[in-house]
């Protein structure tokens, strides 16, 4: 496997760290640490990058999706590794333990609270973009992919080879498959066939000791954990097997829009009611946000937009639409067929005739200061309360989105607990609450966290209760943090129920205290160990 360094240039960068060394390390700066520790064959020096190399910027800046942790305040990394080779990882680790240092891993940098570039502790970055090898075999049907890719990558390459194989992952081609696949990722082929972790048939991984370990070495409770638990509290996604799914030659697209004059309200009410019930084959998303009015009376009125993809041609859906939601009054031209990796560049807003080609760039179409909350709504809000919350987000004048992801199908057959994943039958849809705004500063975000916490706080009767569930993959930190101490346990119950549900989240905790009792993989929302004394 050959990679390609990003940043060949570099000089070699000496670091001394103002950390505690153990016995072992002592008087070795950390670069001398690493550098002894890799094999020689890989050299590791040109890949470390300080605050004092002038690449340092732009290597950081890299990879972060979210401006809202790419501000002069933010507190930076000690140091970025740019790992090139399984030896990389395996000195990083290492070091981390002799001399007392987070480590932070980077795939894609799409989480949205910025947990693998940010820390309030003294840390440094493993960067997985180089690792971004994919090699996909039509014959079993079947792909490894490396975690450093990108899902725009994976898709190509499928489709680069067959018209009829696709993966379930998700709509945005710039996410990186190491947080996006560990955490339970979804995508709009979910109701046809489940999660990527509901595909996925083997891993490699980088344990605590440094050890490389596939899904027969690791053994099944370790590949569990990692397949929807976040491999990040576990050691170091190299890679994964995954499963690819079937698809037809064509499939078939539409956005249809509706505003509060347009019967938004009705549909929006039958919408909840039949979305997770329709053909496995249709994915149809609800999407309500605040827009300018056409008529000016009021100035500001309440859009419901329909995004949807049917793996099967036009004639099909109309068909099955006419039937099952009459009342959308959905037309053939509203409809494009088109092949299924075509489909993934329109769902990302892509211009119609967009290249495929364009899926393998990792430049975000736009980035911007964001919040993202989760909810699961499971039962049928009434008129009544969908009134209610569009008054509220015209009153707030708030920039948010609620998007609402269809389950059923495929989503409710399988068991809660197979995999860490919980959230399956009983589950109408997934609400995401996305916040954008482009004002720099501390100001600003706290402006629009605010707005967002309280639309939140407004759908509180409508959405799972005891707990209020949420979504691994939708990070948000509102809703608990650990601080890595003798409280960790208890600090990440909080919001390890509303992720993993209690059974699955004890399941967790076991395997974590198995495999790294001292908790040196860690972050915000980890999942900690159980207390000492407690197996």
């Amino acid at each position: 496997m050959t990679q390609i360094p990003l940043f060949c240039s570099s000089l070699i960068i000496f670091l001394v760290l103002a950390t505690s060394i153990s016995p072992s390390h002592e008087n070795q700066t950390f670069l001398e640490c690493l550098k002894t520790n890799s094999n020689p064959s890989y050299p590791i020096s040109s890949l470390v990058f300080s605050p004092k190399n002038s690449s340092f910027p732009s290597v950081l800046q890299e990879y972060i999706r979210n401006l809202r942790f790419n501000e002069s305040t933010t507190r930076k990394p000690l140091f970025i590794l740019t790992a090139q080779h399984e030896s990389h990882i395996q000195a990083s680790i290492i070091c981390a333990k002799a001399q007392g240092v987070q480590m932070k891993i980077r795939s894609g940098g799409h989480d949205y609270e910025g947990l693998s570039y940010v820390s309030d502790v003294p840390f440094f970055i493993v960067d997985m973009f180089n690792f971004h090898s994919i090699n996909v075999s039509i014959e079993d049907e079947s792909a490894w992919v490396e975690v450093g890719a990108t899902l725009g990558e994976v898709y190509y390459r499928i489709a680069e080879k067959s018209n009829v194989h696709g993966f379930p992952a998700g709509v945005c081609p710039t996410v990186g498959v190491g947080g996006h696949f560990s955490g339970g990722g979804y995508g709009n082929m979910m109701r046809k066939y489940g999660l990527t972790v509901d595909n996925i048939d083997d891993a490699k991984l980088i344990d605590v000791h440094g050890r490389i370990l596939d899904r027969k070495s690791m053994g099944k409770d370790l590949f569990w954990a990692i397949t929807g638990g976040g491999g990040v509290s576990y050691g170091v996604i190299l890679s994964y097997k995954i499963k690819l799914v079937r698809v037809p030659p064509k499939v078939t697209v539409f956005r249809v829009q509706r505003f509060y004059d347009q019967n938004a309200l009705d549909l929006a009410y039958l919408w909840q009611r039949r979305a997770d019930k329709w053909d496995n084959d249709l994915f149809m998303r609800m999407i309500i946000d605040v827009v300018n009015s056409t008529t000016r009376t009021p100035e500001k009125t309440i859009r419901v937009s329909f995004f949807t993809l049917f793996l099967g041609d036009v004639n099909r859906l109309l068909s099955l639409l006419n039937r099952s939601f009459p009342e959308l009054g959905l037309e053939r031209k509203d409809c494009i067929e088109m092949t299924w990796v075509e489909s993934v560049l329109y769902y990302t807003s892509f211009p119609n005739g967009t290249r495929v080609e364009a899926l393998l760039s990792r430049v975000p179409q736009s980035l911007t200061y964001l919040k993202r909350k989760s909810d699961y709504l499971q039962k049928p809000m009434s008129k009544e309360g969908l009134e209610f919350i569009f008054k509220k987000m015209i009153e707030l004048q708030i920039p948010t989105s609620l998007t609402f992801n269809p389950y059923g199908g495929r989503m409710s057959e399988i068991s809660p607990s197979a995999k860490p994943f919980p959230h399956r039958a009983g589950n109408i849809a997934k609400i995401q609450y996305a916040t954008n705004w482009n004002e720099a500063g501390v100001e600003a975000a706290n402006h629009y966290l605010n707005l967002t916490r309280v639309l939140y706080d407004y759908m509180t009767p409508f959405v799972s209760k005891s707990p209020r569930l949420a979504f691994l993959n939708y990070r948000d930190l509102d809703i608990g943090i650990t601080h890595n101490g003798k409280l960790s346990y208890f600090e990440g119950k909080v919001y390890g129920i509303k992720y993993f549900k209690k059974e699955n989240f004890n399941r967790l905790v076991k395997i974590k205290t198995k495999v790294d009792p001292e908790n040196f993989f860690r972050n915000e929302q980890s999942i900690p160990v159980y207390p000492a004394g407690r197996k």
